[in-house]
């Protein structure tokens, strides 16, 4: 079930605020059908709890084994836990409740189910905000929960590029460069591995030439509009950096006639061409 983790907790998150929320509503008295809808939900969302509890147990394995996520995993799967717990005495109240629902007494049971439940909704909160931490932080499951080599090779180029952009922004260029050069050699079919690769050449290593080898040999494909773009931007760039400003400049005209009206590289064609045309200092 590990695979179905990420499903099957949004249901239990869904399920448990508008069941907690009705039941509030029908203490008032004024909405008739928040009683019933109220324990419905409260019931699937605590079954639903306990399948989110067990398929996370199915997919902790491979998370926590990444170096660092250990600590993560635990806390997430406690709270996890405890919130599958408190849900169960929710439905538990929720079916006393409906034994008793010829009573005086229901209502002081369904008080107490919505007193557990804003408990029970407490430890929701929790559990999906260090899920969160886990995904997002740790990238805990990222990659790995199809099955598919395809997304851990997707997870490794988004981690090599974000990092680079950190190092770049940290003033590491060389670690920079070196993340672009590995994801180049790991992917040389990929077209936007090796645009970010000649930008880092221009960026990170200041070598125009080794930027233009690499733009030579990329062609994207015309419907990708985005690289074709990016890639006349950045031969514009190499030439520039390489002092050949009518190179940029055809470079800049060839990709408009291919792309049609295009305002980012038609204004950078256009300020070319008024330096150009502009008189030299002595």
């Amino acid at each position: 079930m590990a695979e179905l983790h990420p499903i099957i907790v949004h249901f239990t998150v869904a399920l448990t605020v508008v069941g907690v929320l009705l039941r509030l509503v029908s203490l008032t008295g004024r909405v008739p059908f928040a009683g019933p809808a109220a324990a419905l939900l409260i019931i699937v969302a605590a079954a639903t709890s306990v399948a989110a509890v067990t398929s996370g147990d199915d997919a902790h394995g491979p998370v926590e084994r990444v170096p660092g996520a250990r600590p993560a995993v635990v806390e997430h799967e406690e709270w996890g836990e405890r919130a599958r717990n408190a849900l169960l005495v929710v439905a538990a109240l929720e079916l006393a409740a409906l034994a008793l629902r010829r009573s005086p007494r229901v209502r002081l049971v369904h008080a107490a189910s919505a007193a557990f439940g804003l408990m029970a909704l407490f430890m929701v909160y929790e559990a999906g905000e260090h899920g969160g931490d886990l995904v997002y932080a740790y990238a805990g499951g990222v990659g790995i929960r199809s099955g598919d080599p395809r997304d851990v090779e997707r997870l490794l180029v988004a981690g090599a590029y974000h990092q680079s952009q950190a190092d770049r922004k940290a003033g590491r260029a060389d670690q920079a460069a070196a993340l672009a050069d590995m994801l180049a050699e790991r992917f040389p079919s990929d077209v936007e591995v090796q645009l970010m690769a000649a930008e880092s050449q221009l960026v990170d290593r200041k070598a125009p030439e080794a930027a233009l080898r690499i733009l030579t040999g990329v062609v994207p494909v015309a419907a990708n509009r985005a690289a074709v773009s990016r890639r006349v931007s950045l031969l514009a760039d190499a030439y520039e950096q390489l002092g050949r400003p009518s190179d940029a400049m055809a470079a800049l005209e060839a990709g408009i006639t291919l792309l049609g009206e295009n305002p980012r590289l038609q204004s950078r064609l256009d300020t070319l061409r008024e330096t150009a045309a502009s008189p030299r200092q002595p």
